[in-house]
């Protein structure tokens, strides 16, 4: 049997696992191992004494794969970047965040929803988790919409959608999760993402605005705050300020010349002010273990997804079948944009059934070298290629579109995380009625998709510059 045939009966035999509601992590490692058994074994002519060693060369190779992939610098940016924002949540920046964008926002039609939508943002740039965004503001705004008269399913879902603008905004765990698999610089991916998420909240902003104008009493303005409140709220919410520019300038120097460290080490220093913000703001010690539990356990969830793939990744290159794949996609008669626009679109489909990390680790080993065929190359210019961009563009064009497809899949149903985590956080409010209320940020955000897609240079004048 061809190697790229097992390698679909075997992709096949996972996609039906992850449907039966297997999780991603087992499922993908399973899958990996039975594959690397099958090729193995199949090497050899499929003799039976040889079973028991092609048994034992798949598990020495499964097992080589997690350490030899996960001991990399660059992923230690998660779980700082996830303790940055449990750290924010208890230093109280993030309830400052909002009381300042409230004072100062409130006062549009819709104006306590498209508070949360910005001051979400805020949080996510210094909190690399949607589903930690998520569950801190679903405990801090929805209370103040449902005080002015808002309906609950619209306000759970204001707060399903904003959180899912931490998975762009920097520092983005998906973001270094997708430079890790595509080998692609991690600095310059969270550089790419700045504008393209602060381009999606005004997105939201603007929908949300426009929905209480055409609607009578959709999300009633809230007012009477004076000039001096509204000063007064902006100090509490600087530190947030301070770290974003602090990573921002370790990743990018402004001024020219080299970066002053790596993204890394940027993470790091965030994570050591917001934890002195902590300490100042009264932060004890059962806040602190509580912080670094959720970090834990947020980061090893997140980790165990990535050792399940790359043993299935590492079957897949034994496989080959990301060339065989690349080879067909390239080989379609047909616009490299309209097949681009497709594998969009199959993203979405697939987000109703998967989680987003593992949506994108499953996938990316296949579709990106695909895409990046599409292109004509890593190695391609700007005039000769198929998009308009470089090689190194390319990626970092196609890893924004695809992290925005892995933010919409956190809303989607069946499993959209962020709505559970909602609901969750919120007891009188079901998992049917976040769903309900995040219907009109699909809009939005098919709306955001096309324009990166219409007009790349969105997502890559930032990261140009600092090239």
């Amino acid at each position: 049997m061809e190697s790229t045939e097992i390698g679909l009966w075997v992709t096949g035999g996972l996609l039906v696992m992850v449907v039966l509601g297997m999780r991603v992590a087992f499922a993908a490692a399973l899958a990996g191992l039975i594959g690397l058994v099958w090729i193995f074994w199949d090497r050899s002519g499929y003799d039976p004494e040889r079973f028991g060693w092609a048994v034992g060369v798949a598990v020495k190779t499964a097992g080589q794969v997690p350490h030899g992939k996960v001991a990399s610098q660059a992923l230690s940016l998660i779980p700082t970047f996830i303790l940055i924002g449990y750290l924010a949540y208890y230093a109280g920046l993030t309830r400052a965040l909002f009381e300042a964008a409230k004072r100062w926002i409130a006062w549009v039609p819709g104006g306590l929803a498209v508070s949360t939508v910005f001051a979400t943002a805020g949080f996510a740039a210094v909190s690399g988790a949607s589903v930690a965004t998520a569950a801190v503001f679903a405990r801090i705004a929805i209370p103040e919409m449902l005080k002015v008269g808002y309906d609950k399913r619209f306000a759970a879902g204001v707060v399903a959608a904003g959180g899912t603008l931490a998975s762009l905004i920097p520092p983005s765990a998906i973001l270094v999760i997708y430079a890790i698999i595509v080998e692609q610089d991690v600095g310059r991916l969270l550089l790419a993402g700045f504008i393209p998420g602060v381009f999606s909240a005004l997105i939201y902003a603007a929908l949300i605005i426009i929905l209480a104008l055409s609607i009578k009493g959709f999300g009633p303005p809230v007012g009477g705050f004076t000039w001096k409140q509204r000063f007064v709220s902006l100090p509490p919410a600087l530190p947030i300020v301070a770290v974003v520019v602090i990573i921002i300038f370790f990743v990018y120097n402004p001024f020219g010349g080299d970066a002053w460290g790596t993204p890394t080490e940027g993470g790091a220093i965030g994570a050591f002010i917001v934890f002195l913000m902590a300490l100042w703001h009264g932060m004890r010690l059962p806040e602190l273990r509580d912080a670094l539990v959720e970090t834990a356990k947020l980061s090893i969830m997140i980790f165990a997804i990535i050792w399940g793939v790359l043993i299935y990744v590492r079957f897949l290159g034994f496989a080959d079948l990301p060339s065989a794949f690349a080879d067909w996609i390239t080989g379609l008669e047909y616009s490299p944009m309209l097949i681009l626009i497709c594998i969009l679109l199959a993203y979405a489909v697939l987000g109703m059934f998967m989680d987003a990390i593992g949506m994108l680790l499953l996938t990316l080993p296949v579709v990106y070298p695909a895409v990046m065929a599409l292109n004509g190359g890593m190695m391609v210019s700007a005039e000769d290629s198929a998009f308009g961009m470089s090689g190194p563009m390319c990626a970092v064009w196609f890893g924004i579109l695809v992290v925005k497809m892995a933010e919409f899949c956190l809303i989607t149903p069946p499993i959209g995380l962020n709505c559970f985590v909602v609901a969750g956080v919120q007891p009188g409010i079901s998992v049917q009625d976040v769903f309900r209320g995040v219907t009109p940020f699909f809009v939005a955000d098919a709306i955001t998709i096309g324009l990166l897609v219409a007009f790349p240079a969105i997502v890559l004048w930032l990261p140009s510059m600092a090239m």
